[in-house]
């Protein structure tokens, strides 16, 4: 059954795009934070990588290897998942590296310490 996100089946898209493709994802986003990576960089790579996802639809799971719509759809999965892991492991950078300076905030962010301008 074809859905607005998926070509075949739920499951393939959750095993494929989500998990494996996201996996990578996300684990990519983490290797380029941890290396003060810009995030343009991270989205050339996950477009990269959407191409190998939709690549994995079509030879495993008899899906559609040239379709604009579902390349977007992996695409774009792939780069939210790559950007949670680029920021959750940034902001663990900023405040292990530059304790002095930033404090957690959240999952998502840090803060200014009160005391770090002098």
């Amino acid at each position: 059954m074809m859905g607005i996100l998926w070509e075949n089946s739920f499951t393939t898209f959750l095993f494929v795009t989500v998990i494996i493709g996201g996996g990578a994802g996300y684990l990519a986003g983490r290797s380029l934070a941890t290396n003060w990576r810009p995030i343009p960089q991270l989205i050339l790579f996950m477009l990269l990588l959407g191409l190998a996802v939709r690549f994995f639809h079509f030879a495993l799971f008899e899906g559609t290897l040239l379709s604009i719509h579902y390349y977007v759809v992996d695409a774009l999965v792939l780069i939210g998942i790559s950007l949670l892991g680029y920021r959750l492991r940034r902001v663990r950078q900023m405040v292990t590296q530059y304790r002095w300076l930033y404090g957690r905030a959240g999952l998502f962010s840090w803060r200014e310490k009160k005391n770090a301008g002098g």
